[in-house]
């Protein structure tokens, strides 16, 4: 058994998508459907750089789910730990093809099996015996204050086992439902983690970071890499546990285009990737978790800080000429 390995911890999703530019198109009658979800998306991509991971969510035990958990075993993911309980699997759709456009998302995971866990339903002692590192994302605090104060169950017990703990801080406005905002809820739970992976823009509306308006699609890669390395100091005064941020940048012109790169911080370092940019998009959904995949991977093999930025911002480019959540590499 390896006991180094990278536990991911978040809602199973199926994503439908439209064959077309709409959801209701010529041809109606073909959707297409893929597995997804942030933490599962991590962990294939980590799985697919020969990093032992695995996967732990919950969901009803019917053939959809064991189509799902059969196509992450087949890409060497461990889900020998999922639990299965409830009626839902929680799912979302996509009404534009691919992701390519600003299109409208519709979540579907209201009284999903995920999003009714409360504390005590996850045996965490269980999970985390043979791992060294969580990773977990805001999207499951997001849910519901249940599910907020079960995840910080959750890191109070990784970090009494000395877990290394990252977090991925991907907002969704139309997931914080419950009454509070992420100012409230975010900062108690990311006070555990050692990674913190977001934006600078995601920073301000869950860590109360600062942010200039004047900061846009205009504003030059030097000019960004300076705020974010600005950023990250007061992230790293106010969390101190924090050894590692990242951000990413990525900008779209239209359906096709997409530039990327991103930043790399330590208490002592600042580093940014190479620029990359592409009019040949594939499929957007999934690139942000294919970074975190790669940031997790640099991380975890010690690798240099300039290497850091440069392996997450080279594989989550990658995702966007792969179809689907999952990265394929081969």
């Amino acid at each position: 058994m390896n006991y180094n390995k990278v536990l991911c911890f978040g809602e199973i999703l199926y994503r439908l998508q439209a064959k077309g530019d709409h959801f209701f198109n010529t041809d109606p009658s073909v959707v297409y459907a893929y597995p997804g979800g942030s933490e599962a998306n991590v962990a294939v991509t980590l799985a697919a750089l020969s990093i032992p991971s695995s996967y732990v969510s919950t969901a009803p035990n019917h053939s959809l789910t064991q189509e799902i958990l059969r196509l992450l075993k087949e890409k060497n993911v461990d889900i020998s730990k999922f639990v299965f309980g409830g009626q839902r699997l929680g799912s979302y759709i996509l009404q534009s093809a691919n992701g390519l456009s600003k299109g409208e998302v519709i979540y579907d995971r209201n009284f999903s099996s995920f999003s009714a866990l409360k504390i005590g339903d996850i045996d965490w002692d269980l999970l985390f015996k043979d791992c060294s590192w969580l990773h977990w994302t805001a999207l499951t605090p997001a849910l519901s204050v249940d599910l907020s104060d079960l995840m910080l169950e959750g890191l109070r017990i990784a970090q009494e086992k000395k877990i290394t703990i990252s977090v991925d801080l991907n907002y969704r406005n139309k997931l914080w439902q419950y009454g509070v905002e992420p100012i409230t809820i975010m900062p108690r739970l990311v006070a555990y983690c050692d990674v913190i992976m977001g934006n600078i823009w995601a920073e301000n509306k869950m860590l109360g970071t600062s942010i200039h308006k004047k900061l846009d699609r205009t504003t030059s890669p030097d000019e960004y890499f300076d705020y974010a390395s600005t950023v990250a100091q007061e992230i790293f005064e106010k969390y101190p546990k924090c050894k590692h941020v990242a951000n990413t940048f990525r900008f779209m012109d239209n359906a096709q285009h997409n530039l990327f790169y991103g930043t790399y911080h330590s208490p002592l370092e600042n580093k940014m990737s190479q620029i990359l940019e592409t009019n040949e998009v594939i499929d957007r959904i999934g690139s942000g978790d294919a970074f975190m995949g790669g940031l997790i991977a640099a991380i975890y093999q010690k690798k240099s800080s300039q290497q850091i930025i440069d392996t997450a911002t080279e594989i989550g480019f990658k995702k966007l000429f792969n179809k689907g959540d999952f990265l394929h590499l081969k």
